[in-house]
């Protein structure tokens, strides 16, 4: 006995056909977005934009890589009164300046010998006292002097410890 299935609706081959056209028209879509990609001029404005356009607004250049300087490490001053000064000096630099953060790092002895002769030549009673600014303008002042391709312009100090050699 011969059994045949006839489908009383021709849905099953409607949806086929309409799969079929679906993809069809996203592979043309494709193909002739691909193509006109490829001719197009790479500094063309965009064809098509979503949301609402924003006007004044302010780029930002990606250029400016701003990191801080840190290479001096902690130094260990030793003062007048045989007591011992701990200090971190840091201070911010544009890296993209690749020819003054060179100079940066060439001058770092420079640097780590301004910041002994400056500390161990104040009197020990200074010391205890200082002003924390006036320290650092005169510093900044003797490391502006001794760079020629840029300028510090702001100095930070961390880590700021006199160690009592009486104790």
């Amino acid at each position: 006995m011969k059994f045949t299935f006839i489908p009383k609706t021709k849905l099953p081959r409607i949806m086929y056909t309409a799969l079929l056209f679906i993809a069809g028209a996203l592979i043309f879509i494709l193909i002739t977005g691909t193509i006109f990609g490829a001719v197009r001029s790479p500094d063309a404005r965009p064809i098509l934009r979503l949301g609402k356009p924003v006007e004044n607004r302010i780029e930002q250049p990606l250029t400016d890589d701003i990191r801080v300087y840190s290479g001096l490490g902690r130094l260990r001053i030793p003062l007048s009164n045989s007591s011992v000064l701990i200090l971190s000096i840091a201070f911010p630099y544009l890296h993209s300046d690749t020819a003054f953060t060179e100079e940066l790092a060439s001058k770092n002895g420079d640097f780590k010998t301004i910041a002994i002769d400056y500390f161990s030549s104040l009197e020990a009673d200074k010391i205890i006292q200082i002003d924390e600014d006036a320290a650092k303008t005169e510093i900044l002042k003797r490391y502006n002097e001794n760079l020629r391709l840029g300028s510090i312009e702001t100095l930070y100090f961390s880590d700021m410890m006199i160690l009592d050699a009486s104790l």
